[in-house]
């Protein structure tokens, strides 16, 4: 079986692949019978299969130095050639939607691909091609911006992703530094990153509008798959949170505010000290971090002890921060090879952990489902697989000593808390998004504004008095890598979060019952939407008030009654 390294990558011709695919539809429209309409729609399936194997193997090789000048020419070619493939893919799903043999591919394959392909077909016109593009291209510039950081602190020079650990020093001193200097990097290149986003926000404006839209809002949702909820779904779930997590998340900050000996509400730089003494660490190297995941991972279940090898053994991780690697962490799949691969960025902060249990469980879903027919089942909606992810993360619990050694009881509360935490901060990103697209000609200070304006209604536990200038003045939204490249994606951790502290709580009760529930929730792939993944899996819907107010209040409970006497 082949390692990583070891997948070739060559770029496809563009215009052999056009011919190919339109030779396809014309096959499909001509089949006299089932199975031939069937045998051209798998041969579409291959094809999409090794396409998509190249893209990916393209993007990862050129995350992981996006100084290569290969790779990233070869981007640039995939955000080119991409946009005009889609208008064949386009003309391919028309064709099965009209297909006189749709019932025949329902009842083998589900009505779901029917129905995303419908979706599919609102996000897409030829005319819109050249936004397309240009969307690509500018994301990249931004990724590859952040990617070229350089910081100079405390004699050494750092990126980003390296600087972190400093961010969250127990050194009150080292600690706001090293928020000023990151701060500072982002400052000097404010110009850069407000043309950046000015671009893609009317980039997608203009797309909207040119598909019949009133603005980019509801092309957005298509983009996303959200094909069992709306826009007022999502406001429901914000006001729910504005009701019930703000008010829990602030008194938590507040009890932390009295423990580390700060004022509340506290600067960015202190709320991100949750122990006096320091944050939990993760014990040992990089290697021994994975160590530790192949035991938790042989140890959960057979099936995660299967995948996690086949990880390792072929060397589908990439996690050490390196100079010139992409910011972030993300997982993806090598669908022609039927593995996933891991991409993050290790520096040596709890961060770490949760990379081997975070990313590992979109890894673990990909690969539960790889054979899957069609490929587009592979996967569930976002929001779909952040469950995966946010809930493998709870699953880690009773390794977590393997992880952590003596910081484990931090690690317990701090990795609570911040769910809890979370929820308000992911919600703020989605209203923000919501603002901006809805009012697309805001200057860039308009929206740094509205970013601080919601800082106060989400987050009221931050100080704003200039401390540090770039997070006070409501710039810090820009280091959100998915603002820029991955529009509306963000609420989706937050639902995804609600469905975790389900988890959650079943593993208070009953690991094996809450595993259980995991297998049959993660068993689907995307085979349902949403909604009824959770239903199947006898889960509650983060659309309920009712579902974020229980798992709330029950881990709100947990950590009043957690005993912090035994953590410094």
């Amino acid at each position: 079986m082949l390692k990583f390294k070891e997948m070739p990558y060559e770029r496809p011709d563009p215009e052999e692949l056009k011919a190919g695919t339109a030779a396809m539809i014309e096959k499909l429209r001509n089949a006299a019978t089932y199975e031939e309409a069937r045998d051209v729609f798998l041969d579409h399936e291959t094809m999409r299969k090794h396409v998509r194997t190249l893209g990916n193997l393209a993007s990862i090789r050129h995350s992981i130095d996006t100084r290569d000048e290969y790779y990233d020419g070869e981007m640039k070619f995939w955000n080119n050639f991409r946009p005009e493939m889609q208008e064949y893919e386009h003309q391919w799903s028309t064709a099965m939607l009209e297909s006189k043999f749709r019932p025949q591919f329902e009842e083998e394959f589900g009505e779901l691909m029917f129905r995303n392909a419908e979706m599919a077909l609102r996000t897409f016109s030829p005319e819109i091609i050249p936004e397309l593009q240009e969307e690509n291209h500018v994301a990249q510039e931004y990724e590859k911006l952040l990617a070229s950081a350089q910081i100079e602190f405390e004699g050494g020079v750092y990126t980003l992703s390296q600087i972190t650990p400093f961010k969250t020093a127990a050194d009150d001193d080292l600690r706001l530094r090293a928020w000023k200097a990151e701060g500072q990097w982002y400052k000097d290149h404010q110009d850069e990153l407000d043309g950046l986003y000015d671009r893609l926000v009317h980039l997608r404006d203009r797309m909207g509008k040119k598909l019949g839209y009133d603005n980019y809002l509801p092309l957005g949702y298509c983009r996303m798959d959200r094909n069992c909820y709306g826009k007022e779904d999502v406001e429901r779930f914000r006001e729910a949170v504005r009701k019930y997590l703000v008010p829990l998340a602030d008194e938590l900050f507040r009890v932390q505010a009295d423990r580390i000996g700060k004022e509340y509400p506290m600067s960015f730089a202190d709320n991100n000290l949750v122990f006096r003494s320091g944050n939990p660490a993760p014990k040992g190297t990089p290697q021994d971090i994975l160590k530790a995941g192949k035991k938790f991972y042989d140890e959960l279940s057979p099936e995660t002890s299967e995948f996690f090898n086949v990880m390792l053994d072929r060397e589908l991780m990439d996690v050490l921060s390196t100079e010139g690697k992409r910011g972030g962490g993300y997982c993806t799949s090598l669908s022609e090879y039927g593995v996933p691969f891991i991409f993050a960025n290790f520096n040596g902060t709890q961060h770490d952990v949760e990379v081997v249990t975070h990313e590992a469980g979109h890894a673990f879903a990909a690969y539960m489902n790889r054979d899957r027919i069609p490929v587009s089942y592979v996967w569930p909606s976002m929001e779909g697989c952040e469950v995966h992810s946010m809930s493998m993360e709870f699953m880690s619990w009773p390794w977590a000593e393997e992880f952590f050694g003596e910081d484990t009881d931090k690690f317990y509360y701090s990795h609570l808390a911040d769910a809890l935490k979370f929820i308000p901060y992911g919600t703020m990103v989605d209203h923000f998004q919501h603002i901006v697209y809805e009012s697309p000609d805001l200057t860039p200070r308009q929206r740094h504004d509205a970013w601080k304006e919601l800082l106060g209604i989400y987050m009221p536990w931050q100080r704003l008095d200039g401390d540090i200038p770039f997070y006070s003045e409501g710039e810090g939204w820009q280091r959100q890598h998915h603002i820029y490249s991955n529009p509306l994606y963000y609420i989706d951790y937050c639902l995804a979060q609600t469905v975790s502290l389900e988890f959650w709580a079943m593993i208070q009760d009953d690991m094996k019952n809450a595993w259980d529930h995991y297998m049959a929730y993660t068993r689907q792939g995307g085979s349902r939407v949403f909604t009824d993944l959770l239903k199947n899996a006898g889960l509650e819907s983060p659309f309920e008030e009712e579902t974020l107010r229980k798992v709330s209040e029950r881990a709100h409970k947990w950590l009043n009654e957690f005993d912090l006497s035994r953590i410094k």
